[in-house]
């Protein structure tokens, strides 16, 4: 099964990702922004969950950018997606949590 991470290379959760899944590609979204196409599957997968409202970049946007639609989001702020997401096969996972990791076979 072909496992890809997308996230950023400075984030702590997708180094610990990348660490349990060496064998997993890693896509760094800063790099390499996510497709239109990918950013739509992400968001008909995850819903707003794909938006980190946490994240130092969120708590900067003005309030009428904040409205915006989310795949309009990470087009001009790709590092306010919750990472990393990870494509196993068919299936995407978000966050690097216990469900995800045992979901990948790692609990």
């Amino acid at each position: 099964m072909t496992i890809t991470i997308y996230g950023i290379k400075s984030c702590d959760t997708c180094r610990k990702a990348l660490k349990a899944l060496p064998e997993a590609a890693f896509r760094d979204i800063r790099a390499t922004p996510l497709s239109a196409e990918e950013r739509a599957e992400f968001h008909a997968a995850f819903g707003d969950k794909l938006i980190n409202r946490a994240s130092t970049t969120w708590r900067g946007l003005p309030e009428e950018t904040r409205a915006e639609p989310v795949e309009t989001l990470l087009a001009a702020h790709p590092t306010l997606m919750k990472r990393p997401v990870i494509r196993a096969g068919d299936a995407l996972h978000l966050g690097w949590k216990a469900d995800t990791q045992a979901a990948l076979g790692l609990k």
